[in-house]
C-alpha cells in the first residue's frame, strides 16, 4: 500500500466583520449608504483603529492614486448627491413624524359596551401586531391589529381603556412619540329618536 500522509483538517476561521452603527453596512461600504459623513464620525468615535485604516491620509491617497481625474470628480459628485438625498429624506421623515398624530378613540358598540381604537403608531416605527399583543396582556382583554377601510393599520382593544393606553404609551414609548402628538377622541353613536 502507498504511504498516505495523514493531513490535518483545515480549521475554518470565522471572519470578524465590523458593521456601522449608522447605516448598518460593513464599514468598508459606508460610502455607498448615503450617510458617509455620519458613518465616518461614528467610526472615528467608536473604532479609531479601523478609522485610521480606512480614512487616514495614506489610505486615502493610495485609493485616489489608482483613480483617474475624471473618476475622482465623478466620485466626489456622487458622494455629495447621496449625502444631500439622505439628508432630505431624514428631514422629510422627521417632519412627517412631527405632523402626525396618534389617535386613541373610545367607540361605543352597544349601550354600555366600548372598544378603544388606536391609529397612527406605524408612522413612529412601532409594530402594531406586537403592540396589540402587549396591550391585550397589559389590560387582560381581547386586542387585535386590523386594517381600516382607508388602508391604515389600527389596534382595537376591547373595553374603555383609552386613558390607560395614553399613560402606557407615554410610559414606554415617550422617546418615539411626543405627548403633544397623542390625542384622545370620544366617538358616540347617534341615538335614533323614537
Amino acid at each position: 500500500m502507498a504511504d498516505v500522509e495523514q493531513s490535518r483538517p483545515v480549521e475554518n476561521q470565522a471572519k470578524h466583520v465590523l458593521y456601522c452603527g449608522v447605516c448598518t453596512l460593513p464599514v468598508e461600504y459606508c460610502e455607498f449608504g448615503g450617510m458617509a459623513k455620519k458613518c465616518e464620525d461614528w467610526l472615528k468615535d467608536t473604532h479609531p483603529d479601523a478609522y485610521q485604516q480606512l480614512y487616514s491620509e495614506e489610505a486615502l491617497t493610495s485609493k485616489l492614486s489608482s483613480l483617474s481625474v475624471s473618476a475622482q470628480e465623478r466620485a466626489a459628485k456622487d458622494a455629495a448627491k447621496k449625502e444631500a438625498k439622505a439628508a432630505a429624506a431624514e428631514a422629510r421623515d422627521a417632519e412627517r413624524k412631527a405632523a402626525s398624530k396618534v389617535q386613541i378613540k373610545r367607540v361605543e358598540r352597544n349601550k354600555r359596551k366600548h372598544v378603544t381604537v388606536i391609529t397612527g403608531l406605524d408612522i413612529y416605527g412601532l409594530e402594531n401586531k406586537k403592540l396589540a399583543k402587549e396591550l391585550g396582556k397589559k389590560f387582560a382583554t381581547g386586542s387585535s391589529m386590523t386594517r381600516s377601510a382607508g388602508g391604515t393599520e389600527e389596534i382595537t382593544v376591547q373595553g374603555d381603556v383609552s386613558e390607560d393606553v395614553k399613560e402606557w404609551l407615554l410610559e414606554f414609548y415617550a422617546k418615539e412619540i411626543p405627548e403633544v402628538n397623542i390625542e384622545l377622541i370620544e366617538d358616540k353613536k347617534k341615538k335614533s329618536s323614537s
